[in-house]
């Protein structure tokens, strides 16, 4: 019988027992009665994200598919020169996960990248790629050649270059974020020249563009290292939540170990006290690699137990028996490294209209993690929020990118919390997170920027040292501010 891959149990499985459990045992939602609700908008003249809490009007939305070339520098150079005459500002998205409007140009030209071009150099090591191109894309192209991402965000459906733009990180060890993985790109200035950057070329556009937002150029294409695709095993740890950072680390020191990752008990009753550390070793099989896949109908039993939690504290014990105790017990086998980071996020989708999920996520050096832990205790629970899940991975230090919030080796701490779509439920949760990101920038950790935008200016510069530096960069390179988005408009350019 073919073996249940890792995603299967990533946001809780267990087969029949789940099923039941979820059903006998659903969502119990809040009662919303009295509450004044947030209404998305709709339309042509709006573009929103995933948070659904970030429409803004703009101008115009265009799909641009042209393989990356003169084509396609053609039509960005028309469109950056027709906004910067209207005095319009400009931006490019892919899937629009973020949930602030980073990557969207308020009453400005929104243009979204659609072309799945992908073409490997087996002896390079690396592979070109369509700035726009899914994460799933690259993963088709690459798997039947025996290659994988060396980092990929966690879900396939995000754009690459939207994931070097944020610098976001994968959960393959012992790498940095994403960018450390990219050779070059290729992008066009807000001037309209075209430009290769890379750590010998253009450097410092590189690593202004590395995290950069869309704030710097229009990226084109991207070369990118990738690995050969393993056949591996994993090893389930449950342990002391005070104790993880130091397995954690001890992990990540393995020269066997290139997957990682940790749980923490998110039930109220035991907050944050208990740990999951998974590890993923080399199978001694490596022949015959099956073709990537995901994880079938097993992730809609997980989708089904990771809802349930929601109201019901029962439920929250039951995943987390689930993913320490039975989960390993039948979902244990080999799966290839390309199957484990083949999953998109909307498996996990509410599909619920009265709320909407919220991802934080915070990092911190290994030393303070006991008293990241306390910080947490003290100020999630308190809050009004349902928090339903947090993965642990490792970033090593970046000191590359200039909006860097890994200026030595972290723990990131993903957070997921469902929230009411309403106006009691967006102030409350604009509370927490200030306080998370006092409480975490004390310790010396930070926080990411592409999610809601309710940290104060002070906090991303607190969080953020180089912000001053990388908006100075941008106002040299970008005196007419043409490329913007709400992150510009609401923080940097503040600074």
């Amino acid at each position: 019988m073919q073996k249940l891959a890792r995603r299967a149990f990533l946001m809780g499985a267990g087969g029949a027992a789940g099923w039941a459990a979820a059903s006998r045992f659903g969502a119990r939602q809040p009662v919303l009665d009295g509450t004044q609700r947030l209404a998305p908008l709709a339309g042509s003249t709006h573009l929103d994200d995933a948070s659904g809490l970030s429409a803004t009007p703009v101008h115009k939305h265009l799909h641009l598919r042209e393989d990356p070339g003169p084509a396609l520098v053609k039509a960005l150079r028309a469109e950056l020169r027709s906004a910067r005459a209207d005095g319009r500002p400009f931006n490019i998205g892919a899937a629009r996960h973020s949930m602030g409007g980073q990557a969207i140009p308020r009453d400005g030209v929104a243009l979204t990248f659609d072309n799945g071009f992908v073409e490997l150099d087996r002896a390079a090591g690396s592979y070109r790629v369509h700035a726009g191109a899914r994460w799933s894309q690259v993963i088709a192209a690459l798997d039947p050649q025996g290659f994988s991402p060396k980092v990929m965000q966690s879900n396939n459906d995000f754009g690459v270059a939207a994931t070097y733009s944020v610098n976001a990180h994968g959960w393959p060890v012992p790498h940095g974020p994403m960018g450390s993985t990219v050779r070059s790109v290729q992008m066009v200035l807000p001037d309209g020249e075209l430009v290769t950057c890379s750590r010998t070329q253009n450097s410092d556009l590189f690593n202004q563009a590395m995290g950069g937002y869309g704030l710097i150029g229009a990226i084109t294409e991207l070369e990118v290292d990738m690995l050969p695709n393993r056949r591996l095993v994993p090893q389930y740890t449950a342990l002391p939540a005070e104790t993880f950072a130091t397995a954690f680390r001890d992990a990540i020191a393995d020269p066997d170990v290139s997957m990682a990752y940790g749980r923490l008990n998110v039930g109220r009753a035991t907050f944050f006290q208990e740990a999951l550390l998974v590890t993923y070793r080399d199978s001694e099989d490596q022949d015959d690699l099956p073709a990537a896949a995901g994880s079938g109908w097993m992730a809609h039993v997980a989708s089904r137990i990771y809802r349930a939690q929601l109201g019901r504290e029962p439920m929250k014990r039951f995943r987390w028996w689930n993913e320490t105790t039975l989960g390993p017990a039948i979902g244990g086998g080999a799966v290839t490294r390309n199957s484990l980071i083949n999953e998109p996020v909307a498996t996990l989708d509410d599909r619920t209209p009265e709320r909407t999920d919220i991802l934080h996520e915070y990092f911190i050096g290994f030393d303070r993690f006991p008293e990241f832990l306390a910080a947490c205790r003290e100020v999630i629970p308190a809050s009004y929020q349902e928090f339903l899940n947090v993965t642990l991975r490792y970033v090593a230090q970046d000191d590359e990118s200039l909006l860097s919030y890994a200026t030595e080796p972290r723990i990131a701490a993903v957070m997921s919390f469902s929230q009411e779509l309403t106006q009691r439920a967006e102030a409350d949760m604009a509370r927490m997170t200030r306080a998370l990101i006092d409480r975490i920038t004390a310790l010396g950790g930070s926080y990411y920027l592409p999610y809601r935008p309710h940290a104060r200016p002070e906090q991303l510069a607190a969080a953020y040292p180089r912000a001053s530096e990388f908006s100075a960069a941008k106002r040299q390179l970008d005196p007419g501010l043409v490329l913007r988005n709400n992150l510009w408009d609401s923080y940097l350019r503040t600074l």
